[in-house]
């Protein structure tokens, strides 16, 4: 399967077979640069934030999800749950939806906007990881320091950081080294462009691998 960074906590997740899922779509004005036009089957949105649901910009008739539920189109199993988008009980900013995908026998996981620390009830809910998308940036999501404590606490193969301060953002949320120098140097991976490919084979490390695309487009 493949993953497109689309930029902020945008991604294009596409299956073997085809099936694409575009989560969480932006709007220029909110994040600062253009989001490039793009097509799916599946659009996921988080929650209404403006820089989240932007769902004009993904092309066809795609089914959106924004709601808490099960589903299964096209072979890819898709599920998601509650979760708050501040440390207040969403008294601040209101609920969050975290999304998780099957997709070539991979769970992925696309936190959103999450707010709040990690907790035994989130942990049991978001389950087994092999790659983990979450926001990293602080100020409106949880930052460097509480996003590490996810990693550590639900363990995924791989993690994508999102949802942080880029040449182009406008957005009020810190850049991604904060982040990145949490973890040791080898565990570090550089993407030489926005797209990723994996397969069961990739998760047979012990070690969680951070997986940092080219930011030269945001």
């Amino acid at each position: 399967m493949k993953i497109e960074w689309l930029g902020h906590s945008c991604f294009k997740l596409t299956e073997s077979t085809g099936t694409t899922i575009v989560t969480d779509p932006f709007a220029k004005e909110i994040v600062g640069f253009e989001m490039a036009k793009t097509s799916a089957d599946v659009v996921t949105c988080s929650h209404q934030h403006k820089d989240h649901n932007a769902i004009v910009k993904v092309d066809g008739e795609p089914m959106v999800l924004s709601e808490c539920g099960f589903w299964e189109v096209k072979g890819v199993d898709i599920s998601s749950m509650r979760s708050y988008h501040d440390d207040k009980l969403g008294k601040k900013r209101g609920e969050n939806k975290i999304f998780k995908f099957r997709m070539d026998g991979i769970d992925l996981c696309h936190m959103g906007d999450i707010g709040e620390e990690c907790t035994v009830r989130l942990a049991d809910g978001i389950g087994s990881v092999n790659i983990l998308m979450i926001p990293v940036g602080g100020n409106y999501t949880i930052d460097a320091k509480q996003a590490k404590k996810y990693v550590d606490i639900l363990m995924p193969d791989v993690v994508i950081p999102m949802h942080f301060k880029t040449s182009k953002s406008i957005v009020d949320i810190e850049k991604l080294d904060e982040f990145i120098d949490l973890f040791d140097e080898e565990q570090i991976k550089t993407v030489d462009g926005q797209s990723i490919e994996f397969d069961r084979a990739h998760f047979e490390s012990d070690n969680t691998v951070v997986v940092v695309f080219n930011e030269e487009l945001f």
